[in-house]
């Protein structure tokens, strides 16, 4: 993981955060967003991002060509989902190297999940997301989204070679437009980009983080 920050580093907990207040915005209520379910969660809690997050992710949808749009995979993520994500693929990691130390765990689990206390999608302000055209088919990005490093032999990175031309013209593309309206990406995966949270502060040099943890409170009912 050399020359990549994972979520595990402590320069990222270190941040401060200035929570905003900003409220949790269905993405369901019509804001001109495709959401596909595969990650949908009983409450919905996936459909949600902070509205500051959403305002970016429409203005870098406006960026694309014509006939190419985001389809929005998982926003907002509870902190017990996070938990349970973060504990269950850190467990399959210790049972297949059963000498490495704890902290090594944590590293390598960190890559794909964040560690619950500093989670983007907790704070709302991070989504999943990748190309589709107007009815919804998926453009070819190199891997399924959520694949994991071991799954995708690696090819989650954002960087990574060995995949495809058209797939790395793809990635290029959502990357231009999303970090143009503000985002940073997660550079262990892909489809992974948030606004507002404490690691979107260090990556871009905000004095601290937009958002906190969201609370249920902030979330339409």
């Amino acid at each position: 993981m050399t020359d990549i920050i994972t979520l595990s580093d402590p320069r990222v907990a270190a941040v401060a955060e200035q929570e905003c207040g900003e409220p949790l915005v269905d993405l369901r209520d019509g804001p001109g967003l495709l959401l596909d379910r595969r990650q949908a969660d009983r409450d919905g809690s996936y459909a949600h991002l902070r509205s500051g997050a959403l305002a970016r992710l429409l203005e870098a949808q406006s960026l694309l060509p014509t006939g190419i749009r985001f389809l929005v995979v998982e926003g907002y993520r509870p902190p017990e989902l996070q938990r349970r994500y973060f504990e269950e693929y850190a467990a399959t990691l210790r049972a297949a190297r059963p000498d490495a130390p704890p902290d090594r765990i944590r590293e390598l689990a960190s890559a794909y999940i964040s560690p619950p206390e500093v989670a983007p999608h907790v704070s709302g302000g991070a989504v999943d997301v990748t190309l589709c055209t107007a009815d919804g088919t998926e453009l070819p990005l190199g891997t399924e989204v959520n694949a994991t490093p071991e799954e995708s032999a690696g090819t989650c990175r954002t960087g990574a070679a060995g995949i495809g031309a058209e797939a790395r013209a793809n990635r290029e593309l959502m990357g231009r437009a999303l970090t143009t309206a503000g985002f940073v990406n997660y550079p262990t995966e892909w489809w992974h980009w948030s606004y507002g949270d404490r690691y979107w502060a260090l990556l871009s040099g905000a004095p601290a983080a937009r958002y906190g943890p969201a609370s249920p409170g902030a979330r339409p009912v």
